[in-house]
């Protein structure tokens, strides 16, 4: 029996081996800081900004941007209809709440027409997220933010390496985050990045990260209650290895889909994801709709699929329809309003973009996508 085709998963080479021993063997006493270090400035220089903290999740950078930003009760954060659960989470963690815009129908990422009409006089942020590894318009929602004074956070947890205008994904707001978990184009194991301009926010994210402790502290002296929010060496030194393969990672991530948009290319009523004109997309997830007038179910391709030996993903349920979120008000209106982010939901699949396939791997993918379409088409004739 042929093994299961992974739905996501790295790449780990010599280079990672290499530097993860390193820091086994000297990694300690006075190097105990060496590679975290090493890893912040690394990535800063490389996304082009001032400042980079690498933090053991991208949930928690998150959490960050909102507590230095001074985010509480009462204040409202504009995020996407679209996205994991990780997003809004934070928002709630500091005690605002989490008004869900809706997506652009195509590339999925938030709607700056949406978000606009969100915007009331308890907004105090927008959360952008780079969904799969599309870039969101940041120049509309740069605009809109600065009309309004709104901060701007860009979520790439999935989408680094990722370009739009030539810029950097995650480089292009207030503050960018972003996620090193096993399943994204580069890893830590577990792990993000907090990345900002602005030194009033990182010097809020140095004291928050630490237990409320000033920069350089030495005598345990806790100025408020804080986060422990720092990133150890060895995961550290993964990151580092990762990010110097950035740009073969990200170049795999393309070659996959450009094999799945071949292998797929003469398949009727389904589509996959778009990459704009001035985006270069690093497709963290090569992502499948149907047609809306399509008779299968997402979720019998899911079945079919799955029972073919090839797992897949669903996409993203509407964060307004989970139950975590359905004691809020705001919940219930994006779900009456929110139309194009429902119908998104409802035809997508995320399909195997780990980045072990090779194109065989693909090819046996594609075969089984005709297989179940083919199949259902038989039984609706």
């Amino acid at each position: 029996m042929s093994p299961r085709v992974p739905v996501a998963g790295p790449s780990i080479g010599s280079l990672e081996e290499e530097l993860v021993l390193e820091v086994v063997r000297h990694g300690w006493y006075e190097n105990a800081g060496l590679y975290p270090d090493r890893f912040e400035r690394a990535f800063a220089e490389r996304h082009g900004v001032r400042h980079a903290f690498a933090l053991p999740s991208c949930t928690a950078g998150l959490h960050l941007a909102l507590a230095a930003l001074d985010l509480g009760p009462g204040d409202e954060v504009i995020v996407p209809e679209l996205t994991w659960i990780a997003t809004a989470a934070p928002v709630v963690y500091v005690g605002a709440t989490p008004v869900f815009a809706d997506v652009d129908e195509t590339d999925w990422c938030i709607d700056p027409a949406a978000v606009e009409a969100c915007i009331s006089s308890r907004t105090r942020a927008i959360i952008a997220v780079d969904l799969y590894g599309a870039v969101c318009d940041m120049a509309a929602l740069r605009g809109l933010a600065e009309r309004h004074g709104l901060a701007l956070i860009e979520d790439a947890a999935e989408a680094v390496g990722s370009r739009r205008d030539g810029r950097m994904a995650g480089s292009l707001g207030d503050v960018g985050v972003f996620s090193f978990h096993g399943s994204k184009t580069m890893t830590t194991g577990e792990g993000g990045m907090l990345v900002t301009d602005r030194d009033d926010i990182a010097y809020r994210v140095r004291v928050l990260r630490d237990h409320g402790r000033d920069p350089g502290d030495r005598w345990f002296w806790n100025r408020e209650v804080g986060f422990k929010y720092r990133m150890g060496a060895l995961p550290a030194a993964l990151g580092l290895a990762q990010l110097q393969r950035l740009d073969e990672l990200v170049d795999q991530k393309r070659r996959i889909f450009s094999w799945y948009a071949e292998a797929l290319a003469d398949v009727p009523g389904i589509s996959l994801n778009v990459e704009r004109p001035t985006v270069h997309q690093s497709y963290w997830m090569t992502t499948l709709l149907l047609d809306r007038r399509h008779r299968l179910r997402k979720e019998a391709l899911y079945a079919g699929l799955s029972a073919l030996g090839i797992d897949v993903r669903p996409f993203f349920h509407p964060l307004s329809e989970l139950p975590a979120f359905a004691h809020l008000s705001e919940a219930r209106a994006a779900h009456r309003r929110n139309h194009v982010a429902y119908d998104v939901s409802s035809r997508g699949i995320n399909l195997p973009s780990a980045l072990n396939l090779t194109r065989a791997d693909i090819e046996r993918v594609a075969r089984g996508v005709k297989l179940v379409l083919g199949v259902a088409a038989e039984r609706a004739a």
